[in-house]
């Protein structure tokens, strides 16, 4: 049977069903989550849930996939309008960015590295591919405008940036420091972008922090 997960999903009934499936893996973990148990919340029958997803692990898929259009559709949007407002357009990327931080919770990525290794690694390649794209683009918007430091090279910041987000994000090292994926993630763009901005763009009053980077 060839795999429907590939693609975003098309029918009203299997955006139902990755919408409910996003809420519950990403809040408790999917392991214990069961096609049953998704059916029967969904009032609807298992065989209608198969002839969308032949699989949980097809249904993994595409709830990852719908994450990630969603991510890029709000970073699309910000990234967009930064040379207008640099600084304005960091502050919504760092608030975008930990908004949808806050929607996966440890159980999650305790499962997904253990059971799903093959998708852990599409997360890890995915997000990289958006840290280089998108803040890349912020950064060369910032340089031009003399916000962002010249002396250190892009890829430098980059690199830098996704090292301690990987080395961070495991749910192990997460209780270790006492963080949760909220302020973990804001944190440790926090702690970074605060060394490349330049003297410039703190005369503008540019604070790269949770707060002054609040979802609108």
């Amino acid at each position: 049977m060839a795999r429907r997960s590939s693609q975003s999903p098309s029918s009203a009934a299997a955006r139902r069903i990755v919408a409910a499936a996003r809420q519950h893996f990403f809040a408790h973990g999917f392991r214990r989550v069961t096609m049953d148990d998704l059916a029967q919340e969904l009032g609807m029958s298992k065989k209608t849930l198969y002839a969308a997803f032949d699989g949980k692990a097809a249904l993994l898929r595409a709830v990852l996939l719908d994450k990630f259009h969603s991510v890029e559709a709000d970073l699309d949007a910000i990234t967009a309008r930064s040379s207008a407002d640099v600084l304005a357009a960091l502050r919504d990327l760092l608030a975008c960015v930990q908004r949808h931080s806050e929607e996966i919770q440890p159980p999650f990525v305790r499962d997904i590295r253990r059971e799903a290794p093959e998708l852990f690694k599409l997360v890890e390649e995915r997000r990289r591919a958006m840290i280089q794209r998108y803040f890349g683009r912020i950064f060369d918007d910032g340089r031009a405008a003399g916000l962002i430091r010249a002396d250190l090279p892009k890829r430098l910041i980059i690199e830098v940036l996704l090292g301690a987000m990987q080395a961070i994000m495991n749910p192990a090292k997460m209780e270790e420091l006492g963080l949760e994926p909220k302020t973990g993630y804001s944190a440790i763009v926090m702690m970074i972008l605060e060394g490349v901005i330049t003297a410039k763009a703190r005369a503008k009053g540019l604070r790269i922090g949770a707060r002054a980077a609040a979802p609108h």
